[in-house]
This record gives C-alpha cells, sequence and structure tokens, in this order.
C-alpha cells in the first residue's frame, strides 16, 4: 500500500473509532485533497418540525471539508478553526452525503468546502471552512493506526 494511501486509510480507522460517532454511525472515504461522509437518515436525528436538525448537516460538512483538508497533513492532526454553512432545503429520509475539497493552503492553514446532497443527488447544504495544523501528532493515542 502507497504511504498516501495508508495515511488515508488511518485516518478512516481514526473517524470510525471518535466516540461522537457511535451516535451518528457515518462513514468515511478519504483520498489526496478529498473526503467523502456518508450518513443514514433517523428520526432521533429530527428537530421538532421533524427534518435533520441543522447540527448534523453541520457535521457531515464539517467532516468532509476537515478531512479533506487533513488528508495532505500526515504529520499533525488538523483543527477546525471556522466554518459556516448554508441550509438549503430540508432532509427528511434516506442518505446523506457531504463531499468535501480541499481549495487552497499555505504552509499551517488549509481551506476546504464540502456540498451536503441527499438521496436523490440533490444538493441540501454546503458549506466551508478554515483549518489549521495543531500541535497533536496522528498517532495511536488518537486512534490514527
Amino acid at each position: 500500500m502507497a504511504a498516501d494511501e495508508d495515511h488515508f486509510r488511518k485516518l478512516e480507522r481514526m473517524y470510525a473509532a471518535a466516540p461522537i460517532n457511535a451516535f451518528f454511525a457515518p462513514t468515511l472515504r478519504v483520498s489526496e485533497g478529498l473526503a467523502e461522509v456518508a450518513m443514514a437518515i433517523r428520526r432521533d436525528l429530527f428537530h421538532s418540525a421533524q427534518a435533520l436538525h441543522g447540527s448534523v448537516y453541520f457535521k457531515a460538512l464539517d467532516d468532509a471539508a476537515f478531512f479533506a483538508a487533513n488528508s495532505v497533513v500526515s504529520d499533525v492532526f488538523v483543527l477546525t478553526v471556522s466554518f459556516t454553512v448554508y441550509l438549503l432545503r430540508p432532509v427528511t429520509e434516506g442518505v446523506v452525503t457531504a463531499k468535501g475539497r480541499l481549495v487552497h493552503r499555505t504552509r499551517n492553514v488549509m481551506f476546504a468546502e464540502a456540498e451536503l446532497l441527499d438521496q436523490q443527488g440533490r444538493q441540501v447544504a454546503r458549506g466551508s471552512g478554515s483549518f489549521m495544523r495543531s500541535s497533536t501528532p496522528l498517532s495511536g493515542d488518537i486512534g490514527y493506526l
């Protein structure tokens, strides 16, 4: 397995091991400068008007953009510095898929965007953010195995 492929698989395992993902049950695929998060819609993720809560949109978009950024950093964990979300339409069933893409990077800061699609391929939200290198090494201590 190539070094980059090894890094991508380690990021995917780290994501799957994060305690919060036991609740949301998303899946992640990473490649260079790209990441895709998929999540099944469940009623326990709804707000009181019976559609997907905005926090779930944010999580999927941020995760996809974050891992698109961390895909090009193989020594330390990346942190979200800021993230803007635009909610475009409600979702009540199926699977949502967030597609993240690294759009620019400097030595320490990365900029990425993501779009969230419903099961029919319609864009339901979009977002963009800035991410920076942290001092936390990518290691087994944080699930990077």
